[in-house]
């Protein structure tokens, strides 16, 4: 493992018509690194004081580690976070084969390389992971696979059984993904799947801006669109009875997860851990519902921060 700080992007402009706490949250600017994972180099965001215990932020299919950039800053009060590019994601490498073993290594490896003070996570407060729709998956499987090294885990909005429809919208392309002739076209395209009624306009543009890369000919996104192909799926529902630390879950009111598949959840979970619900999101919060989000957020990791021991 390498551990290698790389220079931060430009800072990307924020209207002034967003609102102030947005603004603030941009404005604290992450440290961009590389760590190299089974021969991929895998890029993270970090935020906050490194003496403080480590929260690991997993985005969905697709998506990479801005789509955190307002929420993180709003999450250092108590921790160090993290969020990390899965490979095939954001600013990290590819592979041939994407498995839930892989994710889930480059997970904990992150999590190691940013411990407290410098040391693995194995030597202090043990990290806690929050994973959205896909990386709700990947976060269950960190909690499978290395659950005794953490604190807790939060999944958002992940169904039990099926692809988030951004998986599955993936695998069925086959073609290259699209370039643009400029930049603003390109942002022009951005959409989520699935397409949310509201999306704030403000976190819209960043997070579009910072999904593309230069190619030639112009403008393109930055995930492998070829990735869900060669992908190896794990339900959730076949993992979650399976964890091996604390869990809890995050349902959007108008997302992925209906009543009905939260009282399974529940149940898979063995009814130990509150579902949180939040009103009038998407299954995209932090598009919609970013503060309630990151007031969830901070009520279930803080309890258990202050009801975990240090590992010696």
């Amino acid at each position: 493992m390498s551990d290698l700080s790389v220079p931060s992007s430009p800072p990307v402009p924020v209207s002034p018509a967003a609102p102030r706490w947005f603004r603030d949250a941009v404005a604290l600017r992450p440290d961009h690194r590389d760590v190299e994972v089974d021969g991929c180099p895998i890029h993270f965001r970090v935020w906050g004081d490194e003496e403080l215990p480590v929260l690991v932020l997993v985005h969905g299919g697709g998506a990479h580690s801005g789509w955190w950039d307002h929420i993180a800053p709003l999450l250092t009060g108590r921790h160090r976070v993290v969020a990390l590019d899965l490979s095939g994601h954001g600013d990290s490498g590819r592979r041939t084969t994407y498995t839930a073993q892989s994710w889930a290594r480059e997970v904990i490896t992150v999590a190691d390389a940013v411990g407290p003070g410098g040391r693995p996570v194995a030597h202090g407060q043990p990290p806690m992971i929050v994973g959205h729709s896909m990386g709700g998956r990947v976060t269950a499987s960190v909690g499978v696979w290395h659950g005794e090294r953490l604190g807790g885990i939060v999944i958002i909005d992940s169904p039990l059984n099926d692809r988030p429809p951004e998986e599955e919208l993936l695998r069925r392309r086959r073609r290259p993904a699209k370039v643009y002739a400029t930049r603003e076209e390109a942002i022009a395209h951005f959409v989520t799947t699935p397409r949310q009624d509201v999306l704030l306009p403000y976190v819209r543009r960043h997070i579009a801006e910072e999904s593309l890369r230069r190619t030639d000919g112009g403008w393109t996104w930055k995930f492998d669109p070829t990735l869900f192909g060669r992908l190896r799926v794990v339900l959730l529902r076949d993992m979650l009875p399976e964890l091996r630390c604390r869990a809890t879950f995050i349902r959007s009111q108008f997302g992925l997860v209906p009543a009905a598949m939260a009282g399974e959840i529940d149940a898979l979970l063995g009814y130990r851990t509150p579902i949180v619900e939040l009103p009038d999101a998407g299954h995209h919060p932090m598009f919609d519902q970013p503060l309630p989000l990151v007031t969830a957020l901070r009520l279930l990791v803080t309890q258990w921060v202050l009801s975990t021991p240090e590992v010696s």
